[in-house]
């Protein structure tokens, strides 16, 4: 029975790392060997599995509709590409036990890909909201679509095997800039994003540059749903300053959703940059292929990989 991996629909853990690996110099021999040992490991809840296109392309495979995150340049702000061979999204609530699982992971993979950089992420929770908040304390993903709607938006089908009940996944890693935030007033940052803090409502009065006017799901044609499942981050710099931000990551049966919406932030089509941008910038962009499941392993069929 093939299915999607469960941890693309599910809530978002307490806990998680975005390992990120890069491409060694290896045979596609040596190269099949690892993602062979991968298979049984990635349960696709505890473990999610997202395969970038050079990974792909150095196994002289194809996926229909994986390509790289495009460099986007607007007005004023711009997108970044930043690619990777591979990303694993480790999801529990302790993270002593995704530190260790890191280190058994990447020894089981080398030595054809090895770990490029690891984000950690958490739940931030306020109250008894049912979505988690973004660190400046707004809540997030507020409309994603649920059950058979996520199901829809999310998860690839019609495709055929190998490719039906695999996702689209789309990554960004965004800092913010506290700094410049802390100085805006609360009634300019609750018409940045669109909503007030306060109670989440949306404002019918926020300009045409606040989020959520600029990322309006349904006002898209076609309509551009995905499923988020984006959670902050922390860490502290070599020069000993804190950062932080918010790792978005969400879901398609294909990229379309989640390019139409950046470009809109960006202001390409009309020149209107979100206001986002005033305090918060992309640092990554990533897009990987999250293969389906097939009795309990992953189905690598279309790179040509027995399950």
């Amino acid at each position: 029975m093939t299915q999607t991996q469960a941890g693309t629909l599910a809530p978002v853990p307490a806990q998680a790392r975005y390992v990120f690996y890069s491409l060694a110099a290896c045979s596609a021999g040596e190269l099949r060997s690892a993602l062979t040992r991968l298979q049984t490991q990635v349960d696709g809840d505890k473990l999610v599995a997202g395969l970038g296109l050079q990974l792909v392309q150095q196994l002289d495979a194809q996926i229909p509709l994986l390509h790289e995150c495009p460099h986007l340049q607007g007005p004023q702000f711009e997108a970044p590409s930043t690619p990777a061979a591979l990303c694993l999204w480790l999801r529990g609530d302790e993270r002593g036990e995704l530190i260790a699982r890191t280190r058994e992971l990447s020894a089981l993979l080398a030595p054809a890909l090895q770990l490029d950089h690891v984000v950690d992420t958490f739940v931030h929770q306020r109250g008894q909201g049912k979505h988690g908040r973004d660190l400046t304390g707004y809540e997030d993903g507020t409309e994603n679509p649920e059950n058979d709607d996520a199901i829809a938006c999310a998860v690839a089908q019609g495709h055929g095997a190998g490719h039906d009940g695999s996702s689209f996944w789309a990554l960004q890693q965004w800092l913010h800039d506290f700094t410049a935030f802390g100085k805006m007033s609360r009634h300019a940052q609750d018409h940045a994003i669109g909503r007030r803090l306060s109670d989440n409502e949306e404002l019918d009065d926020a300009p045409e540059s606040a989020h959520v006017k600029r990322t309006a799901q349904e006002s898209f044609e076609p309509e551009a749903f995905m499923l988020r499942r984006s959670m902050p981050w922390w860490q502290v710099s070599p020069q000993g300053t804190d950062r932080t931000g918010l790792m978005f990551s969400a879901f398609g049966c294909s990229f379309d959703a989640f390019e139409v919406q950046m470009r809109r932030m960006l202001g390409l089509d009309d020149g209107i940059s979100d206001a986002l941008f005033g305090f918060s910038k992309p640092l990554t962009g990533s897009y990987f292929w999250c293969p389906p499941m097939q009795q309990g392993k992953l189905d690598l069929r279309l790179l040509n990989i027995d399950s």
